[in-house]
């Protein structure tokens, strides 16, 4: 199974620690908040706001390498453009996925 990891963050960094201390930061702040206003936004069943949440969630799941994940996120944001949830707990899992690995780092 597919796992979080740094490797793109490494490669951004080009071995500048404080760049790449600095871009996890980054996500660590910004995948929480994230994950929450999707998680809103799926309650309320508002699907252009879940569809935008998706949209920025996967970047994320991109820098963190999940290649497999982002593509479930990308056919799940085209999805949404017809109001369908389907693969809405494919997506969850890749979230619980990530907030895991986030504690770890």
């Amino acid at each position: 199974m597919e796992q979080p990891n740094l490797i793109y963050i490494d490669k951004l960094a080009n071995g500048d620690e404080s760049v790449k201390k600095r871009l996890i930061e980054i996500i660590k702040t910004e995948f929480p908040k994230e994950k929450k206003e999707y998680l809103l936004s799926l309650e309320n069943l508002d699907y252009k706001k879940i569809e935008e949440n998706v949209h920025k969630l996967k970047h994320k799941i991109s820098i963190l390498g999940l290649e497999k994940s982002y593509e479930i996120a990308n056919k799940f944001e085209h999805k949404l453009r017809d109001q369908r949830l389907i693969d809405s707990k494919s997506f969850e899992g890749i979230l619980i996925k990530i907030s895991e690995y986030l504690k770890t780092i």
